[in-house]
Parts: C-alpha cells; structure tokens; sequence
C-alpha cells in the first residue's frame, strides 16, 4: 500500500495498520463517516474553483458551497447568512471571541472554568473564570455576578465538556446572559451531530471533525442582532465543506439509534470500571443526552504510562489529565472540577465501536493498570 502519490514515503502496510487496535478517542476526532469521503471525492471533481469568481467553474463551486451552506444551517436550525465556515473547531472559537470584543469595543470574557484551551487562549487575560461543581457543572449564581459588569464584551458556557462529558445549563446561562445584555457564545464542539443542540446562545461553534468529517472544518453560527464583526476573509475549501456537510446530515440521521447503543455501553463501561479496578473514581455527571464519553481516574498510576500500556494492548485511548507533550501541564478541566489530575483515562465512542471491543477493553483495563501500578512500585497499596 502506497503513500499519497508525489510525497516521497510509502503509507504503513495493511498488517500494521490492522494492528493499531481500537480507537477509542472520538472526543478528540471521530473516523471520518463513509459518507465524508464519497462527498469529498465527488466535490473535489466539481468544487475545485474559487467560489469567488464568475465563470462557470467557479459558480459550480459556488452552487456546491451555498448547497452545504443550507444544509449544515438547517441542522443547526440557524439561517444561512448567520452562518460561517472556518478552519476548525478552535478558529471557530478565536473568531468569535475577537470579532465580539472588535463589535463590542471590550475586551473582557466571562466563561466557565472548564471550557477548552481553544477559548481560554483566546480569551488570554483579559478573562473571568466561573467555578464549576464537582461534577463540572458551571455555577449559575456565579455566572450571574460575573457577567453583571459594564466591562464584559461576552461570556462563554460549552454545550457539554470535551473530557468528562458532562452537559452544561446553556439556556438557564443564556437567561442570565440576555438579563445582563450580554452575548453568549457556546462550544457545542462535542454535541452537534449527537444531541439536540440548545438555545438561547448569540454565538454557537463547532467541528466537522467530531462528527465524522474532515480535518480542518469549522462552524460559526452568529444570531442576526448579535453584536458580532467577522475577522477574516480568506479562501474555502468546497469539497471539505461539502463533505463536512453531507456527514453532519448523515449523523444526524443515524443519532437516535446510535445514541442508544452508546448509552448501553457507557453504562457498561462506568460499572464494570467502578467494579473490577481498585482505587478508582469515575468522574463527570453521565447524561443519556451525550452518552460517548467516559473518564475515571486510576490512583497510584501515572496517566502517560497508562495510556502508552493501553495503547500496547491495542486499545487507544485519551486522557483526561495528561502532562501531554504539547503542554506538560495538568489537566485545567479536572483541576477545575477538584478530582485527580493524574493517572486518567477518557474512553470517547463513535459509530465503529462495538460491544466486543469494548469488552475486550474492559477484559484488560485491571491487569494493564495493576502492571503499571507495579512498574512504579505502589503495587497493593
């Protein structure tokens, strides 16, 4: 099996691929949908042009755009002028923030202590963080004070947390908000495509890539009166968006059933865990809405050892804590929430999972953690 054609490398052969074993980290990115790719292929054979200009190339490429346009603005239940495509999930966010504080003539943000790195970093210091409760779940009262100022330029409360799961009061936030005038913008990153999305919100984002669509695809809804400027203007990828697109619909489609089966095995997974491997917290508050994330947290083990021991019995997992090798700081989310921050583990589910892998996972999770609890000498402890 080759490489791309004219990069130079060859792609892994099919054995070693076989051989990676269960993706369980779909909180991070989802496998794209069989439905990406065919759309993909078909678009980029229509939708190579700049939709910009005026032959007919370009208009067909406009014809798709609009297309997709319309279609991942119906799901959002937004209109297509409200909506925006950027580069990402993360450029979604950056966009947002700059373009209100830009609208707003402020600068300061109020948002929940556990929302992604992507809004704390832009937010940067000009920031008001909102404690959350043991569970993850944002303090309302809190809220409430802190948006009461003439200083805020918007808040930010996420849908529902990327690493435990849990799912955030976005309306009675966006109660709070509208009484203080203020916009609020939702992370709803790890919902849409999985649940019904909220309302209330000013400014909404998201990412083709958890739900099964390419890399490098965003959203930005922004509601017509939000005082909101946009901060770019660059080039679009047609046959990215499009196949963002026909994979959101096509989730979208499959969600009630596949929710379902999730849920069954979530439960299974928080159970068995809780039961079979000692000197263990399961953390997050589950909810049968967003069912495809757990997270529990291993004493006596550390979290990268762990997960590199996972990932050698074949099962690749995430964490939620993780000096991780871009950061080398703890978790901010399980800090936030008062749990441990080290030794965690977040299994995150997509459509491919099955209730065997996740048995098999299960099967093995105690010995590889009593192993890694004896390579560091705390064995029996």
């Amino acid at each position: 099996m080759c490489g791309p054609p004219g990069l130079g490398w060859p792609c892994p052969a099919r054995d070693t691929v076989a051989r990676v074993g269960v993706y369980f980290d779909s909180a991070t990115a989802t496998p794209p949908h069989p439905v990406a790719r065919q759309a993909f292929l078909a678009a980029a054979d229509e939708g190579w042009a700049d939709p910009g200009k005026l032959y007919t190339q370009a208009r067909r490429a406009r014809q798709l755009l609009d297309a997709a346009r319309e279609a991942t603005a119906a799901i959002l239940a937004v209109r297509p002028d409200e909506l925006h495509f950027t580069a990402g999930g993360a450029d979604a966010v950056r966009h947002a923030v700059a373009g209100t504080r830009r609208a707003r003539g402020r600068r300061l943000v109020v948002h929940s202590a556990v929302e992604h790195s992507a809004l704390i970093e832009a937010a940067g210091d000009d920031a008001v963080g909102v404690p959350v409760s043991v569970t993850g779940r944002v303090d309302l009262e809190a809220l409430r004070t802190a948006v009461n100022s003439p200083e805020v330029a918007m808040a930010a409360v996420q849908s529902a947390n990327h690493e435990v799961g849990t799912v955030q009061p976005v309306e009675a936030a966006a109660g709070l908000c509208a009484e203080a005038g203020v916009p609020l913008l939702v992370d709803a990153a790890q919902s849409i495509g999985r649940m019904a999305l909220p309302t209330g919100w000013s400014l909404l984002a998201g990412s083709a890539r958890k739900w099964g669509g390419p890399a490098g695809v965003g959203v930005l809804a922004a509601r017509k009166g939000t005082r909101w400027e946009p901060v770019w203007d660059g080039p679009v990828d047609v046959p990215a968006i499009v196949a963002a697109a026909a994979s959101l619909r096509a989730v979208i489609d499959e969600a009630a059933v596949e929710s379902a089966r999730q849920r069954a095995l979530v439960d299974e997974i928080r159970r068995t865990v809780a039961a079979t491997v000692p000197d263990v917290e399961v953390v997050g508050e589950p909810d049968e809405r967003l069912p495809h994330i757990v997270t529990f947290s291993c004493l006596y083990v550390d979290g990268e050892v762990l997960l590199h021991a996972l990932d050698r019995a074949g099962f690749a997992v995430s964490s939620g804590s993780a000096c991780t090798a871009d950061t080398l700081r703890p978790s901010h989310v399980l800090a936030a929430m008062g749990v441990l921050t080290h030794g965690n583990v977040r299994v995150s589910l997509h459509r491919d999972v099955s209730g065997e892998d996740v048995r098999r996972f299960l099967a093995v999770l105690p010995s590889v953690v009593g192993s890694a609890r004896a390579e560091a000498g705390v064995a029996g402890l």
